[in-house]
């Protein structure tokens, strides 16, 4: 298992960011007010899932983990970081579409705030997932220099 580029995640929230955008100039009249709560989740997710990447790296450091829970750890990761990239892009099409619009309509101002929370969430998701990513990495051996080497 290859482990996640970020030009990937930059590729994925780039497509979503225009998708978003685009999506909003035509919608965004018949939309209602954005939950702040949809914003939040994803922060609440990023600091969960970087509790469990200090904790598991602990234990990788004192060798209980199993490698099948490392495997699924490090899939966690790739799907977090997935989902923050696509999310932050679509938050950062939202405020795209918003922020010039925030001084003149009451609504933009209200659910720009919102996009705000949402691309700072999105960004710590990413952040954790990657982290928790990086913690799975099976730790270097230690190296020996007493030890003869191949004859």
């Amino acid at each position: 298992m290859k482990f996640t580029r970020i030009r990937d995640l930059v590729a994925v929230a780039i497509i979503a960011g225009v998708l978003a955008w685009v999506g909003l100039r035509s919608l965004y009249s018949v939309l209602p007010t954005l939950p702040k709560l949809a914003a939040i989740t994803f922060g609440v997710l990023a600091v969960v899932e970087a509790i469990f990447a200090w904790q598991l790296r602990a234990r990788i450091a004192e060798g209980k983990v199993q490698p099948l829970t490392a495997a699924r750890a490090v899939a966690l990761a790739k799907a977090s970081s997935l989902v923050g990239a696509l999310m932050f892009g679509v938050w950062g099409g939202v405020a795209a579409y918003l922020l010039p619009q925030a001084a003149t309509v009451t609504a933009a101002a209200n659910d720009s705030v919102t996009a705000v929370i949402g691309l700072i969430g999105s960004a710590m998701l990413v952040g954790a997932a990657l982290w928790l990513e990086q913690c799975c990495r099976t730790p270097d051996p230690p190296h020996d220099r007493d030890k003869p080497g191949p004859l």
